[in-house]
C-alpha cells in the first residue's frame, strides 16, 4: 500500500523567475506532481513564473478557484477543484502547489492548506510578495523608523478604506482592477493622491510604472498596487 504524498505549498514570487528561493527551487524540481491555479482560457501566471525550471516530465493539475462567488457556492467549488490534488497524495505523489508571491499572503494555496493539511503532511515555502517587489521596482522606501504600515485590498467599502488611511503613516492597496477610479477618488479627497504611486505586473518583462492620473482604469490588472510611502525623514 502506497504510503501518503507530502503537500508542499511554495511561493514563487512577485514574477521575477530570479526571484524564486532555493527551497522552492529545489522542492519543484523534485516533486512528481505540480499544481497551480489558472483561470479558464488564461496561462497560469504561476506556471509562467516557473516554467524555466520545469523538469518536463511531471504530472501537472491546474485548478481554477474564482474569486467573484458566494461563500456557500465556493465552498462547494473549491472542495471540488481540491479533490484532484488529494488524489495525487493519497496515491503516494508529493504534490508542489505553486502560489505567486507568497502562499499564505492572500494566496490561493490557503485553500487547498485549509482542505488537505490534515490529511496529509504538509509544509509552505514563503515567498517573496508583491508588497516587498512593488517599492523596490519603485524605489520608494515603505517606512522609517516606527512608522505604520497598512495593506488593504481595494475590494473594502469606501468608508473602510478611508479610514484606514487616515489612520496609518504608510499604505500598500492591492487587489485594484475595477477598483481603481474608487480608490483614485479616495486618494484625491484626502490630498494622497501626489504621494501614490501605481506600479502593475511588479517584476515582469510587462511591468509598468505610471503617473497615478495617467492610469487608465479600463485597463488596471489584478495585480497592480498603489504605493503611499511616509514622508522621508532624516
Amino acid at each position: 500500500m502506497n504510503s501518503k504524498g507530502c503537500l508542499y505549498g511554495i511561493g514563487v514570487g512577485p514574477g521575477d523567475p530570479e526571484l524564486l528561493t532555493l527551497k522552492a527551487l529545489r522542492l519543484l524540481r523534485s516533486a512528481s506532481v505540480i499544481a497551480y491555479q489558472s483561470a479558464v482560457d488564461k496561462q497560469s501566471i504561476a506556471r509562467k513564473i516557473v516554467s524555466p525550471y520545469l523538469t518536463g516530465n511531471q504530472i501537472e493539475v491546474p485548478y481554477h478557484l474564482p474569486r467573484a462567488l458566494e461563500p456557500e457556492k465556493a465552498k462547494s467549488v473549491y472542495d471540488q477543484e481540491v479533490e484532484p490534488i488529494g488524489e495525487h497524495l493519497a496515491a503516494g505523489r508529493d504534490v508542489v502547489v505553486l502560489c505567486e508571491g507568497d502562499p499564505f499572503f492572500y494566496g490561493s494555496f490557503m485553500y487547498i492548506y485549509t482542505r488537505l493539511s490534515h490529511q496529509y503532511k504538509t509544509e509552505v515555502v514563503p515567498g517573496i510578495s508583491s508588497l516587498m517587489a512593488c517599492p523596490v521596482s519603485l524605489g520608494v522606501p515603505f517606512t522609517y523608523y516606527n512608522d505604520i504600515l497598512t495593506v488593504l485590498p481595494a475590494t473594502l467599502p469606501t468608508e473602510k478604506l478611508t479610514a484606514q488611511l487616515l489612520s496609518t503613516d504608510a499604505a500598500a492597496i492591492m487587489k485594484l482592477g475595477r477598483h481603481f477610479t474608487k480608490v483614485h477618488d479616495i486618494l484625491q479627497q484626502l490630498g494622497l493622491d501626489k504621494r501614490a504611486k501605481y506600479i502593475e505586473r511588479a517584476t515582469t518583462t510587462e511591468q509598468k510604472i505610471i503617473p497615478l492620473d495617467e492610469v487608465n482604469p479600463q485597463e488596471v490588472p489584478y495585480f497592480s498596487m498603489i504605493v503611499i510611502p511616509t514622508t522621508q525623514r532624516l
